[in-house]
């Protein structure tokens, strides 16, 4: 569990908190409506649909894995956005995790996914995690900007990777932060 933290932006205060058992039913009507507001996630509206119990196994999971973070954003006690990193088990893995956000399209413009990904690399760096990764549709240029001033870079593009509504075949980028280091290199 991670302290929560509040932030004020545009006089909208919210908080980012690990996800608590008691979210799981607002999680999973949350995931749906974000599914149906952009085609930046991988999902439409009711694919892979978590009920309440399938997130509530979720988070029980999460918990009890060292390399996994499942966190919320709330205002006044509306779930408005959630991330997730996930760990690997295998040895040659485990160094790395997968991240992933959705926000409510409403809220928008208030940096609740800048916090949510700040706080999930300060996870990562505190957990040793040395590669954090993560998958962005190449329409998502906002978001793209946004992982690289974190730190990530595109390690590469798969082409024509998802068919949108519009009949599109359009490419996934795939980007990667390293954990930095603090030891100097002499050259």
């Amino acid at each position: 569990m991670l302290p929560e933290n509040m932030f004020t932006v545009r006089e909208v205060t919210y908080r980012i908190r690990s996800a608590a058992l008691a979210d799981a039913k607002k999680l999973s009507a949350l995931r749906l409506k974000i599914d149906g507001e952009t085609e930046y996630l991988d999902r439409e509206p009711g694919e892979a649909f978590i009920d309440e119990e399938g997130f509530k196994a979720l988070i029980q999971e999460d918990s009890k894995q060292s390399r996994h973070l499942f966190l919320v954003a709330d205002i006044e006690g509306e779930i408005v956005g959630f991330s997730r990193c996930e760990g690997h088990s295998l040895k040659r893995s485990a160094h790395k995790v997968t991240f992933g956000v959705a926000v409510k399209k409403d809220v928008w413009g208030y940096k609740i996914g800048k916090e949510l990904l700040a706080k999930s690399i300060n996870w990562a760096d505190s957990q040793g995690v040395q590669k954090i990764s993560i998958q962005v549709l190449e329409t998502n240029q906002k978001a793209i900007r946004l992982y690289e001033q974190h730190g990530f870079e595109i390690e590469g593009i798969l082409k024509k990777d998802k068919l949108l509504s519009d009949g599109t075949y359009y490419d996934t980028v795939v980007m990667g932060r390293q954990r930095p280091t603090s030891s100097t290199y002499n050259t």
